[in-house]
């Protein structure tokens, strides 16, 4: 595997484990995630560096493959570019919903890349 799509999928699975983090001493609940701001910003900035670096992947190897690829650049784009038309439970559904398979995805893609 290429080491700049290497250095992307470990971007990706770093995002997705500070965003684990961020529920390490809470609960990982939708209600604290909207009541929280800051959490609300650090989640969004997570989800821009997975969607970036998986422009990047794709960019580098247009036939890579991950679930979903377009979409997460998508959201990415919809975070940065139409900020204020994010809705916090379109978001919160993603997070519950989405990165815990895009996270096994990634790893099993690094763990393959070390083979």
């Amino acid at each position: 595997m290429d080491e700049k799509i290497l250095k992307s999928l470990y971007d990706i699975k770093l995002a997705i484990e500070e965003m684990d983090n961020f529920f390490l001493k809470e609960e990982k609940t939708f209600s604290n995630y909207q009541k929280n701001i800051l959490l609300r910003r650090a989640i969004e900035r997570n989800l821009e560096i997975i969607g970036e670096a998986t422009n990047r992947i794709l960019k580098g190897n247009p036939d890579f493959e991950i679930k979903n690829a377009k979409r997460i650049i998508g959201l990415r784009n919809q975070i940065i570019h139409s900020y204020d038309n994010i809705s916090d439970e379109n978001i919160w559904s993603i997070v519950i919903n989405h990165i815990p398979s895009l996270k096994n995805e990634v790893e099993t893609k690094i763990n393959n890349s070390a083979l």
